[in-house]
């Protein structure tokens, strides 16, 4: 069997984007299983969701985006961190960059070896990777509920913290007038999961919960497509809890009979890859995810940072 590239450092194909007008002054960008990003019209301002992987990648984002609206950035919303999702923030000038505390204090203790690692998993992403000035800093974070008035007749924009998930500082966008829900990574619509930070058991239980309990009619996941309509929301989120049943089920399995976390990796490949293996980076993504999920059975309460010699550890233990 030949040997697999590195993460996603062979997949050098630029993906289709698409940008969709989900309502009056409600857009979405989706790229055929590369991250998603939004924006929302408030009156007189823009609040612009995730902010993609450099600047240079955010500017094309935002040309297309101005196709639509002049309105300047007042706020950026960060769902989480991740280097991927955030280091373009320097291109949007917001006012205010907005995400959760844990967030924040995710940026302190790991940033610049996330910002490493991810780079060198996914190089395509980095599109004019020395535009990125720094670290992207949240100038305002909290802990439950942020409510934003867009002005007029447009409503609120709820940002909420559903739990711990993908990350201990996940957020959500909720549009209640509109029914429609920017979810982040903590819902993926055929797009395999990254979980290398993730808390399954709380994600796959209480957090998915509460993000099902929008009732949203439109919801627009860290990846993949836009779900709409309700059946096609609750089904977006049942796959993701299934993809997180299946691995908390299978590397259990392997614990618990005294086996080895390649056991564990084979078996939850095995018992994944008939559903979800021809989805957007399942190859990549399975090592990393196995190896916290392994970590956190075992009693390792917070994920182990990830750096760039650590992803090619697993990687070639799990992979090679």
């Amino acid at each position: 069997m030949a040997q697999k590239s590195f993460a996603s450092s062979g997949d050098l194909t630029e993906k289709e984007q698409t940008l969709e007008v989900l309502d009056d002054g409600v857009y979405a960008l989706t790229a055929e299983g590369d991250p998603n990003v939004g924006a929302i019209e408030g009156e007189d301002f823009l609040v612009c969701f995730e902010a993609l992987a450099t600047p240079v990648a955010a500017g094309e984002w935002l040309a297309k985006l101005r196709e639509h609206t002049d309105k300047p950035v007042r706020y950026l919303v960060l769902s989480h961190y991740h280097a991927v999702r955030v280091l373009g923030a320097s291109a949007f000038d917001a006012e205010v960059i907005v995400a959760h505390e844990n967030t924040r204090a995710l940026v302190a203790e790991r940033g610049k070896e996330d910002w490493e690692s991810e780079f060198g998993r996914m190089p395509r992403l980095a599109k004019g990777a020395d535009s990125v000035p720094g670290l992207t800093w949240p100038t305002l974070t909290f802990s439950d509920r942020l409510t934003i008035d867009l002005g007029g007749d447009r409503g609120d924009l709820v940002l909420q913290y559903c739990g711990r998930g993908h990350t201990e500082g996940d957020i959500v966008a909720w549009l209640p007038r509109q029914k429609i829900l920017f979810a982040g990574d903590l819902v993926e619509a055929e797009a395999a999961l990254y979980t290398g930070d993730a808390f399954h058991r709380d994600w796959a239980s209480a957090t998915l919960d509460r993000v099902k309990a929008f009732g949203a009619e439109a919801l627009i996941g860290g990846r993949g497509a836009v779900s709409r309509g309700r059946d096609a929301v609750d089904a977006a989120i049942e796959q993701t809890r299934g993809f997180l049943d299946v691995m908390i089920r299978e590397v259990g399995a392997v614990q618990r009979a005294g086996g080895t976390l390649k056991e564990a990796f084979e078996r939850t490949h095995a018992a994944l890859a008939p559903r979800y293996g021809h989805w957007p980076i399942f190859e990549h993504c399975l090592p990393f995810d196995v190896s916290r999920l392994w970590d956190e059975l075992s009693g390792i309460e917070r994920p182990v940072i990830w750096t760039a010699q650590r992803d090619r550890e697993v990687w070639d233990q799990l992979q090679g």
